[in-house]
Formats: structure tokens, C-alpha cells, sequence
């Protein structure tokens, strides 16, 4: 089995990415590898046997070989365009949105827009708005 080289971030490349910024949001994504859907026809390969009959998972759960990896490659994907803009830090499922002006409020709808077409959502209880 072939497994993914995606690499983390380092903690010390997103902390610079803050240095200059005036103003910023902060959310905590929930459930972001149960909203990956395995493959169809793929789904055996995480198949596991239990007391009363095969449990075949529709998607993906933590410590599953890989699924960090995944979901970090899909949310790169989904967040290339603001991640090369230094609009958004990211470290696997908390994002910064970054603003040198109060351009934040914008920059949030368009990024919440965004990841809201993948059907991706945010805790309560750990947003950060308007951090100065």
C-alpha cells in the first residue's frame, strides 16, 4: 500500500504568517474526515468485522492509514487560491483568516462561502472573531 508524503506545516511557517497581521479570525473546523467519502468500491479496504456482521464505513474515520493525509491534500486543494494569497493560515483543521487592514470581515464570508459548497463546518463554541 502507498501511502500519501503530504507533510504538516510547520508550526514556526504559520506563527510568521501572523507577525504582520493586525487583525484576524480564528475557526475550528468539525468533523472534517467524516465528510470525506470513501471511494465507491473502495470501501472494503476499511471493512472490519464485528459480533454481528461486516461494519463497511461510507467514510472516513480517525486513525484510518492515510486519512490525515487526505484530508490535508483535499483542504489544500479546496484553499490553494487563499492559501498562496496569505489570506488564510491553516494547521490541518483550525484556520486564521489574516488581515493587515479590516478588509477581515470580507475575506470571512468569501472563505465560510467557500468551504461551505464542501460541506464543511465550524465549531461554536471555538470561534474568534474580530482578534486584534
Amino acid at each position: 500500500m502507498i501511502k500519501n508524503k503530504i507533510l504538516l506545516p510547520l508550526i514556526g511557517e504559520v506563527i510568521n504568517k501572523l507577525k504582520d497581521t493586525k487583525y484576524f479570525n480564528k475557526l475550528d473546523l468539525i468533523w472534517g474526515y467524516n465528510n470525506i467519502q470513501i471511494k465507491k468500491g473502495d470501501e472494503w479496504k476499511a471493512t472490519s468485522l464485528t459480533n454481528k456482521s461486516l461494519f463497511k464505513p461510507k467514510v472516513m474515520y480517525f486513525g484510518l492509514w492515510n486519512s490525515l493525509e487526505i484530508f490535508q491534500s483535499i483542504m489544500n486543494s479546496i484553499l490553494q487560491e487563499l492559501l498562496h494569497k496569505e489570506v488564510l493560515a491553516k494547521y490541518i483543521n483550525n484556520f486564521v483568516i489574516l488581515a493587515k487592514t479590516k478588509k477581515i470581515e470580507e475575506r470571512t464570508i468569501y472563505f465560510l462561502k467557500m468551504v461551505e459548497k464542501y460541506n464543511f463546518y465550524f465549531k461554536k463554541s471555538k470561534y474568534n472573531f474580530d482578534i486584534k
